[in-house]
């Protein structure tokens, strides 16, 4: 399941419109990843302006970040796509998804992929709705409810996924307790790593499982969960010095 960085599956004409976007914020993005189709690129490039003008009127992303969109919330977002080459037809909630990170950019990158956003916080989902409308995405569901809610469901009525994603939202505890009630029992296998440390971090064998993005120090953290995590520094897979102390987490 493993993905690699640049691995080409452009469409003919890609090039070119590659080529216009690469003095724009997203080169970062191009940097790591040329295998966009056409579609995908705009549904990209589009996201900036999209997010500056809710953002105007809804605070969903930090203003000092705003200009680092690309780098500090998609680039960020991708790392999970840099690693985990999601199954067509596989499902994945996004736990707290807050803006649609890293729920959008990842259900832009994996069309065939469906990804359940959810959060507590109905104004947000607002934005995430919208934006994913005015881009054409087809491939999200958003529901405004905690997930905590999700999993008191009757049993017949809980949906299970095959992995559940999230961002800073809350300690490993917690994200573990509220995402294992909702997992399949699907078997996975990343092959032909090109990250040596992803193939021996955790990443090699797996099954469905929460995948989360966090910074800092861990130890504590991660002993509190009482899980074993695979996990990988992000500037491991983009040499970018913001990614140094943040990392992707893998529970099974």
């Amino acid at each position: 399941m493993l993905h690699r960085c640049g691995k080409s599956r452009e469409l003919a004409g890609t090039s070119t419109v590659l080529a216009s976007f690469e003095t724009s914020r997203m080169e970062i993005i191009l940097k790591y990843f040329s295998d966009f189709t056409k579609e995908q690129l705009k549904q990209i490039a589009d996201l900036e302006k999209l997010y500056k003008d809710w953002n105007s009127k809804i605070n969903v992303i930090s203003r000092k970040d705003i200009d680092s969109l690309y780098e500090k919330h998609v680039l960020h977002s991708l790392s999970i796509a840099a690693i985990f080459d999601f199954t067509p037809g596989s499902e994945i909630v996004d736990i707290g998804t807050g803006g649609g990170f890293p729920g959008i950019p990842l259900a832009i990158y994996f069309p065939e992929v469906k990804f359940h956003l959810v959060d507590s916080i109905a104004k947000k989902l607002r934005v995430v709705e919208a934006i994913a409308k005015e881009i054409g995405l087809k491939n999200i569901m958003i529901e405004n409810t905690r997930v905590e809610e999700i999993k008191k469901r009757s049993p017949g009525a809980v949906k299970k996924f095959d992995f559940a994603v999230s961002r800073a939202v809350a300690p490993l505890k917690e994200l573990w307790s509220w995402s294992k009630p909702l997992l399949k029992k699907s078997q996975f296998r990343i092959q032909n790593s090109k990250h040596t440390k992803a193939s021996n971090s955790g990443f090699g064998e797996m099954r469905s499982g929460l995948i989360c993005l966090k910074g800092g120090d861990l130890a504590k953290e991660i002993q509190d969960s009482s899980t074993k995590p695979g996990i990988i520094e992000i500037f491991e897979i983009f040499p970018e010095e913001y990614f140094r102390g943040k990392y992707i987490l893998f529970v099974s």
